[in-house]
């Protein structure tokens, strides 16, 4: 696995896949990725230090995954041997992946046209504007297309990584990574959630404590009135102050979150399928797979198939 450097790179967002994949390790403690920072000269120069970085780009042509961190000037030159490099290494087959801004050097070198992407929600508008021949998504921590991967910024970076590691080796590999990092196998919601929209009212109308609330409460009718008077407001008022503050709707959210707690579920116990649509309150396993099939991209048992932490549960 190669990590690229160059002048401006993000710290965090280099460190980022160094610290996640050296934490993948076999039952002998034995590394499970070979992971090298390359460079197209000895030394790049971030915001806050002079790194002298041990790999140059050859080493990048043989690495199986590429990782670009983010960038701290949109403006700021990239050189021309490194784009090549990365647009080589997805001619050759090699998984890329971006962190926060790096969407920017992905975009730059090419391989991006015609596919879905996301970046941090600031730069999100700037990375469309630029480039019209992506389509980009503000509103995920991140998007897999398969080969090229990009993700939202600063702490979506261990989201994308940790699903590489759970892509890679399944969910229990993912799962030690995890708990290695002190961090959850998978956060809900997106990055909408994060995305500034109008400060909300002062009357306690954040939507904070209700999104709690309604995590905790998916097994439950989670209609919009019922949402709605657990907010203490209307439906017409929740569901105006729900999309500013969260991005979506109501019933969106909860759709959502029910698939997420359907995987976590069919990674780690055994129940039929028909017990876990109820346990997240989907009621049937029909209504369970036409909204595990539209979110997740596959079928229960499938998942189940793939993702299974462990056939002694």
């Amino acid at each position: 696995m190669a990590v690229v450097a160059f002048d401006g790179v993000v710290l965090g967002d280099l460190s980022t896949p160094c610290e996640l994949f050296t934490r993948a390790r076999d039952a002998g403690g034995r590394a499970l990725y070979e992971v090298r920072v390359c460079s197209a000269a000895p030394e790049v120069e971030s915001e806050h230090v002079l790194l002298r970085v041990p790999w140059r780009l050859p080493a990048l042509a043989r690495a199986h995954t590429v990782i670009v961190p983010g960038v701290d000037d949109l403006d700021r030159p990239v050189p021309a041997a490194l784009l090549r490099a990365i647009g080589g290494a997805v001619r050759r087959g090699a998984r890329v992946a971006s962190i926060c801004t790096g969407a920017f050097v992905l975009a730059r070198a090419g391989v991006l046209d015609g596919l879905r992407a996301t970046t941090h929600w600031l730069a999100a508008a700037e990375l469309a504007r630029r480039h019209p021949a992506i389509e980009v998504d503000p509103e995920v921590l991140y998007v897999d297309n398969g080969a090229v991967l990009t993700s939202a910024g600063a702490a979506a970076g261990l989201d994308l990584c940790l699903h590489m590691v759970r892509r890679d080796l399944g969910a229990e590999a993912a799962a030690a990574v995890a708990r290695a990092a002190v961090m959850p196998l998978e956060r809900a919601g997106g990055q909408a959630q994060f995305i500034e929209h109008a400060p909300p009212a002062a009357d306690g109308s954040s939507m904070g404590p209700l999104l709690a609330w309604m995590e905790q409460n998916l097994r439950g009718d989670l209609s919009l009135a019922v949402i709605a008077r657990r907010a203490a407001m209307s439906t017409r008022t929740l569901s105006r102050r729900f999309r500013e503050q969260v991005g979506t709707t109501p019933a969106a959210w909860v759709v959502r979150a029910r698939a997420r707690r359907a995987q976590r579920l069919l990674e780690t116990t055994a129940l039929p399928v028909e017990l876990v649509a109820a346990e997240v309150g989907f009621g049937s396993s029909a209504v369970l797979r036409e909204h595990f099939g539209q979110i997740v991209g596959t079928s229960p048992l499938a998942y189940r198939r793939s993702f299974r932490a462990s056939e002694s549960l």
